[in-house]
């Protein structure tokens, strides 16, 4: 006989529910936020000096700007480094020489993958 489908409660909806309510306090805090005008640059606005000046924290910009711009930079420094490294950390190597994953070199993750036994002798070399 079928039943109807229930709600199984207990602990594990605590998760989900502080989600909840860290959306609807986000929601809120952005929906209440103001931002002033956006301004724009004149015809003539030295625009790539005045960064210059801005990532050296120097007064001398005539579009003024943020003196934490270094800041910025050296984060996303940081993140790039820490992009490249991933990728060198997650290359697989065999015998000391990279081997790609759907190379040649890949076949026994593939088969490990497929469900093939790669531990079986089947009297063929591969």
């Amino acid at each position: 006989m079928t039943t109807k489908p229930e709600l199984k409660t207990g602990s594990h909806l605590l998760p989900g529910l502080a989600a909840v309510v860290l959306f609807v306090t986000m929601a809120a805090a952005i929906l209440q936020a103001s931002f002033g005008d956006p301004q724009g640059f004149g015809p003539d606005a030295p625009i790539t000096a005045s960064i210059g000046y801005a990532m050296f924290n120097l007064d001398m910009a005539t579009i003024p700007g943020e003196g934490m711009l270094v800041a910025f930079e050296i984060i996303d420094a940081v993140l790039v480094a820490a992009l490249v490294a991933a990728v060198l950390l997650a290359r697989r190597e065999q015998d000391g020489s990279v081997v790609a994953l759907l190379t040649d070199g890949g076949r026994e993750v593939r088969d490990r993958l497929s469900g093939v036994d790669t531990d079986a002798d089947d009297g063929g070399d591969r």
